[in-house]
């Protein structure tokens, strides 16, 4: 008798924080929305204790970042690692 393991292997995932340079409302909510929205990764955006999803708008406007605070940026996936480096990218140029 052979003994065999159901357990695949664990999702990628990729991390990286950022400080942003400016508030992140509105105007600037749309920007890690759309770029979130090109990834079939799932992704997060984190920061003082709370987490969301940033595929919309409203979900990065309610995370109330602003300027000179940290945000997380965590993906599972196939494409975590692109996924991330793209939203902190963008999270970087925030103006």
């Amino acid at each position: 008798m052979s003994a065999s393991s159901d357990a695949s292997p664990a999702p990628a995932g990729h991390e990286a924080a950022v400080v942003l340079s400016a508030d992140l409302h509105a105007r600037h909510a749309g920007r890690p929305a759309r770029a979130a929205g090109q990834f079939s990764s799932t992704i997060e955006l984190g920061s003082k204790g709370k987490t969301i999803n940033p595929a919309t708008v409203l979900g990065v406007m309610g995370l109330g970042v602003t300027a000179g605070s940290t945000v997380t940026v965590r993906a599972t996936g196939p494409e975590a690692h692109d996924a991330v480096a793209t939203l902190t990218d963008v999270l970087a140029n925030v103006e």
